[in-house]
């Protein structure tokens, strides 16, 4: 099969309508909450997605009350038998920076140098941020106006299905075996797979979540939350001397503690790290929230090991001092599931090389829905949605990778059907 400059032109337009359509619906997920989905906003992009994929004529939609949305795709006539693959974006985006009211901008034929975002003075992407930008050069470039996030992640893999879906049915000559369509919510708090339907998913899929144009990856971090409290005593500061115990002050020292060359600003590649999310609190009572990542498991252990003897320490150093310190795994490295499935790895890689584009196999310094899917028995690798600077204002991601990635699905499909 080859994809004609029609249906180029078609996916190119479907994709990026649809991107700019969805990057307008607040869906920022709250990693602090107890409720599934995080954040009832995710429901209303689901339901909006519920209703388009009726209309692409897709079959057993279900938007469920956790938020997710499953729909199913039937084999083109004489592909009946083929395997069925699952395809997967996630509904929410970052707390990081706000994602409500995104307003999107295109800037038309990039020609280098920087872009400005008008609601932000003296904010701007360029080069020395991205260097993958200088890419980019005639290519139109979409951004928000630089007072929220954009919402590629993961809107792009979303818009980027639901082309595929709408060529699917325009083009009856793309041929395709049996389809699973399945958006998540609350993939950004790494609870996105917590209540996922097994029995509506294929025993193979792929998630559209990654970054710039060619990506595969199937190795991601080994993911820890470290939960911390402090406990201390408030005192009048005039009588305070040998009794006060002053939480928040203890827990900064005890932060201080943390090698500063383990931090993500220092670290890359294979490099694993302490982030340090959140510290609040007052005199009695001081809490921080961090994340332990690494690609091997014993890194993180021994971030672990270091961070109990740090509490021995402190308690030690300030006798009526308590300090509680939790451990939640999070994913594990997903490498151990997916690398013995060829089938499913070289197939992508193909689909990628037919769109012309080189393919770029990278470890995920992060996670997806594809880690927790891997290890819950169902092997799911990420491709491309095309963005870059994701959870940031600078966010941005080129009209161009819209089409691409929806090439690749489109070849993908192609190539499970025939094979």
């Amino acid at each position: 099969m080859k994809i004609s400059e029609k249906i180029q032109e078609f996916i190119l337009k479907e994709a990026v309508e649809s991107f700019l359509r969805y990057v307008k619906v607040w869906t920022t997920s709250d990693e602090m909450s107890s409720t599934y989905p995080t954040t009832t906003n995710q429901l209303e992009l689901g339901e909006l997605l519920s209703n388009e994929l009726k209309e692409l004529g897709l079959e057993k939609i279900v938007h469920d009350k956790y938020g997710y949305v499953y729909a199913r795709l039937p084999a083109s006539k004489g592909y009946e038998e083929t395997d069925e693959i699952g395809l997967l974006a996630h509904l929410d985006t970052s707390s990081a920076v706000s994602g409500k009211d995104v307003n999107p901008i295109i800037h038309e034929n990039y020609q280098g140098g920087k872009i400005s975002l008008p609601k932000v003075p003296d904010l701007y992407i360029s080069p020395e941020d991205s260097p993958q930008l200088l890419e980019y050069k005639g290519l139109d470039i979409i951004t928000s106006e630089g007072d929220t996030l954009l919402g590629a992640d993961n809107k792009a893999g979303i818009a980027e299905i639901m082309a595929a879906c709408a060529a699917w049915k325009e083009f009856p000559e793309l041929v395709h075996g049996p389809i699973t369509i399945c958006f998540t919510p609350d993939e950004e708090t790494g609870k996105g797979m917590q209540k996922v339907d097994k029995s509506k998913l294929p025993k193979l899929c792929y998630t559209f979540d990654g970054g710039e144009m060619g990506e595969l990856e199937y190795e991601c971090f080994d993911a820890w939350l470290v939960s911390a409290t402090f406990k201390g005593l408030s005192v009048h500061t005039g009588h305070a001397k040998n009794i006060l115990i002053n939480a928040i002050h203890i827990a900064s020292r005890f932060l201080s503690e943390i090698p500063e060359f383990q931090s993500p600003e220092h670290t890359e590649e294979r490099e694993g790290f302490y982030h340090l999310m959140t510290l609040e609190g007052n005199t009695e009572k001081a809490v921080f929230r961090m994340l332990l990542r690494d690609f091997d498991e014993v890194g993180n252990q021994n971030r672990m090991e270091y961070l109990k003897k740090l509490k021995d320490v402190f308690e030690s150093r300030y006798p009526d001092l308590q300090i509680e310190l939790s451990f939640l795994h999070q994913y594990l490295n997903m490498l151990r599931f997916i690398e013995k499935e060829e089938k499913l790895i070289n197939l992508a890689k193909k689909a990628i090389e037919k769109t012309g584009l080189e393919v770029k196999i990278h470890s995920i310094r992060g996670g997806t829905d594809g880690a927790r899917l891997s290890e819950m028995g169902i092997p799911t690798p990420n491709l491309f949605a095309g963005g870059l600077m994701f959870h940031s204002r600078k966010e941005y991601i080129p009209t161009l990778a819209l089409q691409k990635a929806t090439e690749v699905i489109l070849y993908l499909m192609d190539l499970w059907a025939s094979n």
